[in-house]
């Protein structure tokens, strides 16, 4: 008889510090300590301020990982000290719960609701779902949260559309608020631009981002890169499969021409699908009759497969 199938859930926290090593390895430390729970990566960026640590394994194990994060990251980061370029509202900015292998969206949705109750009793830090796990229309979208971030949040937790999910009308004095939520797999992918000047960063995401009528499934920032001297395009790209990492990019390039700036490089925050990979070598190169089949990793795997269920 073979073993039931596990069900495999990725999560990939978002915290408040990516300047700090010892304290990143704390928080990363966090999760490696919690049994049943694989951590696969820590990207941290110094001018975001701000780490993306991803893991995986069953869900109950994984959720048991991000509240341990959790409490790790109110001990150590103080918002009322945080200063970076990236938009935040609380020391674990946003907790996603991902389905992987062998789990529907709606257990990810009932997991993120366990987890966010949690982080409420036993943190004091109030929660607020998102995308899937969303209690009304406004909270899909985690900028519309986040608006106003942890300095405004004071002020617009007592408004009366903005009470938490999970929680009182109280921020948490230095860890802020959370969200918390179930969603597909989405890339952090990010464009350099060859100048210093942050309008032209802000304008090119501004024609690229969906919502200010780009592109559908793209939300987009432009940021300063202070260590560089350059500025970036910041993407969270919310479904590679209906528009792609090439598109956005050859977008973001046509845009960039018209301010006599270059592209000097772009970069995928954290972990990305390899599908999401395919579908850039196919129309960069522009394979003709290529098959997956082709390529040697994915042969070796499913040739390994086959040897083990025989």
């Amino acid at each position: 008889m073979s073993p039931k199938p596990k069900k495999i859930v990725e999560c990939i926290p978002n915290v408040s510090e990516g300047r700090d090593a010892q304290k990143i390895e704390q928080l990363a430390q966090a999760v490696k300590d919690t049994p049943g729970v694989a951590l696969l990566d820590v990207d941290s960026d110094a001018d975001h301020n701000r780490t993306v640590i991803s893991f995986v394994g069953e869900p109950e194990a994984v959720g048991e990982a991000a509240l341990n994060l959790v409490e790790k990251a109110v001990e150590l980061i103080d918002l009322t000290k945080h200063k970076g370029e990236h938009p935040r509202m609380g020391a674990v900015d946003v907790i996603p719960f991902v389905p992987i292998q062998n789990v529907t969206m709606a257990e990810c949705v009932e997991l993120s609701k366990k987890v966010g109750e949690q982080i409420w009793e036993r943190f004091r830090v109030p929660v607020y779902l998102y995308e899937q796990s969303a209690t009304r229309p406004e909270r899909e979208n985690l900028a519309t949260i986040r608006k106003g971030e942890f300095e405004g949040f004071f002020e617009k937790i007592q408004e009366p559309d903005w009470a938490p999910d999970f929680g009182e009308r109280k921020v948490h004095p230095t860890a802020g608020v959370v969200a918390v939520g179930a969603r597909m797999p989405l890339i952090a992918f990010n464009v350099n631009l060859g100048t210093d000047n942050l309008e032209i960063a802000k304008k090119i995401a501004q024609a690229v981002r969906h919502l200010s009528g780009g592109l559908r499934y793209v939300k987009a920032l432009g940021f300063k890169l202070e260590d560089r001297g350059i500025v970036q395009v910041s993407m969270n790209m919310t479904n590679y499969q209906k528009t792609p990492l090439y598109r956005a990019f050859i977008l973001i390039e046509r845009e960039a021409k018209r301010y006599g700036v270059p592209v000097v490089g772009s970069e995928i925050v954290g972990l990305v699908p390899r599908e999401a990979l395919y579908q850039t070598a196919e129309f960069f190169l522009q394979l003709e009759d290529f098959q997956r089949e082709q390529i040697l990793e994915d042969r070796i795997e499913k040739a390994l497969s086959e040897e083990s269920d025989g």
